[in-house]
């Protein structure tokens, strides 16, 4: 009896061991598929900002890059042969591409002269924008003190954050941060405003207009896209350049985007978010990449 207790013991040991290592190979091999389809989408995605390029025309949410990929079962872009897509898992592949400079960029608080130092006209533009928003202007400072700490490096300055959710590193309260991240983006270096595609909150604080003239302008823009930053001044009664003293830091055409892909694999979802910059030579450079996986949540 004892014999057989421990042969049935070793037995037992064996098969879950053997099962434990099929289970994590399955998971691996799901993982890098997964990886793979991901890589992929974002391989299309820069082919659709590259063809985009070539119109020569404003970057506008009325081109074909800002039309997001709805939920659509994987098999039926892989196989035309129904047989066979159906032997594999359920997977569901979704996606968009939003333009980075829709939204105001922290990069253009602190100046690229040497040494860098804060610009005030920017300041005084997130003061607005947090006003708008109902965040206290004081988190404006504060932001903008961080980056300049980091960006000169001196001692006990923060490490410099490449998104806005690392904002806490300047010590910005999770609140604050969660509030401004709809309208505020952390680029590599300074870029201005695309006003085709920037919300009522974060253009009226960039041309310093209030929120019914903000929203006609987006209405405008939103209809038939504005094909110049003169053309924008003009409809928008800005001051012409000269006469303002300092000009808004505007433009038409976006160099940096971001990239979101979302797979569904049976239970599990993984997304990756993709910070893009496209090039004058229609180059199309992958900055950051992010990816967060989770469990698939109803209606989610």
């Amino acid at each position: 009896m004892i014999i057989v207790t421990l042969v049935a013991t070793l037995a037992a040991a064996m098969v879950w061991q053997q099962w434990r290592a099929v289970q994590v190979e399955t998971a691996e091999r799901a993982r890098t598929q997964a990886a793979w389809i991901l890589s992929g989408a974002l391989e299309l995605a820069k082919l659709i900002l590259r063809e985009d390029q070539k119109t020569g025309r404003p970057t506008a949410l009325t081109e074909p890059w800002a039309t997001p990929l709805a939920e659509s079962r994987l098999s039926t872009f892989l196989a035309v042969d129904k047989a066979n897509a159906d032997d594999g898992p359920e997977a569901f592949l979704s996606g968009s591409i939003s333009d980075a400079q829709a939204r105001y960029n922290l990069a253009n608080l602190v100046t690229g002269t040497t040494p860098p130092q804060i610009s005030q006209p920017e300041l005084q533009t997130l003061e607005r924008l947090c006003e708008r928003v109902g965040i206290e202007t004081g988190v404006a400072q504060r932001i903008a003190t961080g980056l300049l700490a980091a960006t000169t490096a001196s001692s006990g300055a923060p490490l410099l954050p490449k998104m806005t959710a690392q904002l806490s590193w300047l010590g910005i309260d999770a609140a604050s941060i969660q509030a401004l991240q709809p309208y505020v983006v952390l680029l590599p270096a300074a870029a201005p405003l695309n006003v085709n595609t920037a919300s009522k909150e974060v253009l009226g604080a960039v041309i310093n207009t209030d929120q019914a003239s903000a929203e006609r302008l987006v209405q405008i823009g939103q209809r038939t896209p504005f094909q110049s930053a003169a053309a924008f001044t003009t409809q928008s009664a800005l001051p012409a350049a000269g006469a303002a003293s300092t000009p808004p830091n505007i433009d038409v055409r976006s160099s940096f985007f971001e990239v979101r892909g979302r797979l569904r694999l049976v239970d599990r979802v993984l997304v990756e978010r993709s910070l893009v910059q496209r090039m004058p030579n229609g180059q199309v450079n992958v900055l950051q990449r992010e990816r967060i996986a989770g469990l698939d949540q109803p209606g989610g």
